[in-house]
């Protein structure tokens, strides 16, 4: 591995951080013992700036650029945002609905097999309104409420990785 700069951070696929590298967790580190890494990173990510200062913490999050991209919100270095798990509220959804629809048929019929993209209750199943005709919509406890008030995962896809910052290295030109 080629030297790397002071407070290089990349992406390493093993359960340990290579020598000379820390676990970018957000654990603070003294600053007499790292003062080069302390004059790159500041108080940014934390620590009071007097004898501590802390790593960036990218456990279970997506880094993204600093600054303002045309017509995006202006984001700042250290800053934090976003959530692991949401409650999506019945306030925040668009007004719709839901017809599915049914026909009368119990199967077999052309017009009410699967192929032609309806339902088909199986014998002794209700799935519809008999009294509505054919086709008639759903019995309204077959399109229920879902969720509880309860947070769903908020995640994006994501691959195991641990993000490593140089603690050693070369100190970075400012030209």
């Amino acid at each position: 591995m080629s030297s790397p700069f002071v407070a290089e951070i990349r992406i390493f696929p093993f359960n340990f951080a290579p020598r000379g590298w820390a676990f970018c967790q957000g654990q603070l580190l003294p600053i007499a013992q790292n003062t080069a890494l302390f004059s790159l990173l500041g108080t940014n990510y934390g620590g009071d700036g007097r004898s501590t200062f802390a790593l960036p913490n990218l456990q279970g999050i997506v880094p993204m650029h600093y600054q303002q991209g045309p017509g995006l919100s202006l984001h700042v270095l250290g800053e934090t945002g976003g959530s692991a798990a949401v409650t999506v509220l019945s306030s925040q959804l668009p007004a719709h609905t839901h017809t599915l629809q049914a026909f009368a048929g119990r199967g077999g019929g052309a017009a009410d097999s699967p192929a032609n993209s309806v339902l088909t209750p199986s014998a002794g199943a209700e799935v519809y309104d008999p009294g509505a005709g054919a086709p008639s919509p759903m019995n309204a406890n077959a399109i229920g409420l879902t969720g509880g008030g309860q947070p769903h995962n908020n995640l994006m896809p994501y691959l195991t990785l641990n993000f490593c910052i140089a603690l050693q290295g070369i100190y970075p030109p400012r030209s």
